[in-house]
């Protein structure tokens, strides 16, 4: 796995809470395809409200009926690698919108990391 600073891809993809894939919820089939794939990154967030391609509203209120709440998944990497997942996402989304936006990484450190001592600002180019 890259260390990448840095020009980058961000790739997001907004589906359905309840949207799955054999049974497992494609969120998290999603990341475990990204992190498989030696990806830098991916993380999900799940939205209070919202409505995509169906204009079904969506909404965690306490009185509302749906619990089929918006879900991102978000991945960061080099455009290369990125774009090289495309295809395993294009297999798995079936009803959703997908999305690539250029963005640049400032810092990519996990815990306990500690910055190279030949770097002293941790950075490694893309």
């Amino acid at each position: 796995m890259t260390s990448p600073t840095g020009r980058a891809l961000r790739l997001t993809v907004y589906i359905g809470e309840d949207d799955t894939w054999h049974h497992r919820p494609l969120y998290s089939e999603i990341v475990h395809r990204a992190h498989a794939a030696g990806l830098a990154g991916a993380s999900v967030f799940r939205g209070v409200e919202g409505f995509g391609a169906s204009s079904r509203i969506h909404t965690s209120r306490l009185l509302s009926l749906s619990e089929d709440l918006p879900v991102a998944v978000v991945v960061v990497d080099t455009e290369e690698r990125v774009r090289a997942f495309l295809p395993r996402i294009d297999e798995l989304v079936s009803e959703g919108l997908v999305t690539l936006e250029e963005c640049e990484v400032v810092k990519y450190t996990g815990r306990g990391e500690r910055p190279d001592a030949a770097d002293p600002e941790g950075k490694r180019s893309l």
